[in-house]
């Protein structure tokens, strides 16, 4: 009996195209400011650390919610961990649309939001096991990483778009509201349509027994490959959220516009979203995994060195594209699949939330750095701990799921 004999079913794409479709409605809420900090710091009259706040707000809300939203995930599954998350999406979501001109409204909604990010990002891997076989679990995952990026490409972008015309961002209630029925309608499908798992086991061991949640904590930090990969999302992950909150004020110090400054932030996405399509079905086909995740840092390192001594639009934009086609696209999706194979029979979304944990605890020092210590000199400790990263990746392992399936 092989893996090919395992039956699979169709309905695993309508599941996570249902994940997809979630968590970019809950990205794109995320930094929904931060295209637009200019125009909201006017509209709304404060300062912009205030605006910088309404997406911090998420990173600093993920360190606290993280482990017990992986742990309800673990223990009750995707149809109530994830769909508890839909519905505050859906919830604070239209308030937001709704109250979209009190500041403290629109704070208190991504505070809730914040919430809900959590029991949907740590779940990918979960569905990935639960529904996918070995051979296309890195597509999977990527398809599901790569959601995130959908959701902030289309308010980087978009965003900026919709506000033309009006003055001092006097058109961001409408586009508010817009984003609000968005994220309703995205919890409402997937509350309806998701299944929590197929009738039979996508792979031969079947439901393989996971640890306990605190058992699988512990186990989890004593795999050195581990702690290593820990590092490296600490690094990358959060250079990332550092980098795409502060996007406008970067911009704007290298002397871009707001509408330049939006493409510089959806180009790093898009070429993210290119590298997540072709990449990671590459890394199941031939099997490895660590090859992938060299090649990663290594791109990374590159962008972001151009990304920091650039100071025209076109460099800009080649360096954003490089990152996103390197980190995103490769790094992400790739080593969030890394982690569970190399932690296994640790629970998936306990190993992949505290991949991003350590990146959103990492991207609020960063972002609170470079506000007050400035936007440039941080992005060269960037570069000087981005080839820390890229020197650690060659002593990583490789996945030994890869090798037991070569064998």
């Amino acid at each position: 009996m092989n893996q090919n004999s395992i039956q699979v079913y169709p309905y695993r794409w309508v599941v996570l195209s249902l994940y997809i479709l979630i968590t970019a409605a809950v990205c794109m809420q995320w930094l929904t400011f931060a295209p637009i900090a200019r125009d909201a710091k006017e509209f709304y009259s404060v300062s912009p650390i205030q605006i910088d706040l309404l997406s911090l707000v998420f990173l600093a809300v993920f360190v606290i919610i993280a482990i017990p939203a992986s742990y309800i995930i673990d223990t009750y599954g995707i149809r109530k961990g994830v769909g508890f998350g839909a519905v505050l999406m859906g919830v604070f979501g239209i308030l937001k649309g709704f109250y979209a001109e009190n500041y403290n409204i629109v704070l208190i909604s991504q505070i809730g939001l914040a919430i809900a990010q959590p029991f949907l990002l740590n779940a990918v891997t979960k569905i990935s096991v639960l529904w996918f076989p070995i051979q296309e679990r890195a597509t999977s995952v990527a398809l599901g990483t790569l959601a995130q990026f959908l959701g902030i490409i289309f308010v980087m972008i978009l965003t900026p778009i919709l506000l033309e015309g009006g003055e001092k961002g006097e058109k961001i209630p409408q586009v508010m509201f817009i984003y609000g029925l968005i994220s309703l309608l995205s919890a409402v499908l997937f509350l309806i349509f998701v299944r929590e798992k197929p009738p039979t086991s996508p792979s031969l061991n079947g439901d393989e027994a996971r640890l306990p949640f605190l058992e699988g904590i512990l186990f989890l930090w004593q795999k050195k490959d581990m702690r290593k990969i820990l590092f490296l999302f600490l690094i990358g992950l959060g250079v990332f959220n550092a980098v795409s909150t502060c996007i406008d004020q970067i911009s704007e110090i290298k002397g871009l516009n707001i509408e330049e400054s939006g493409l510089v932030g959806g180009i790093m996405l898009i070429t993210g979203i290119f590298g997540g399509v072709i990449i990671p079905p590459i890394s199941d086909r031939i099997q490895k995994r660590k090859i992938f995740l060299t090649i990663a840092m290594g791109g990374f390192l590159s962008g972001l060195c151009l990304f920091t001594l650039s100071q025209n639009f076109i460099p800009l934009l080649v360096a954003s594209g490089l990152i996103g086609f390197f980190l995103l696209g490769i790094g992400a999706p790739i080593g969030f699949q890394y982690c569970a194979e190399i932690t296994s029979p640790a629970p998936e979304s306990t190993s992949q939330g505290l991949l991003l944990l350590v990146g959103q605890v990492s991207g609020i020092a960063f972002i609170l750095g470079m506000n007050y210590f400035g936007m440039i000199p941080f992005l060269y400790l960037f570069l000087g701990l981005s080839l820390l990263n890229f020197i650690l990746v060659f002593f990583l392992k490789e996945s030994p799921l890869m090798k037991v399936k070569k064998d």
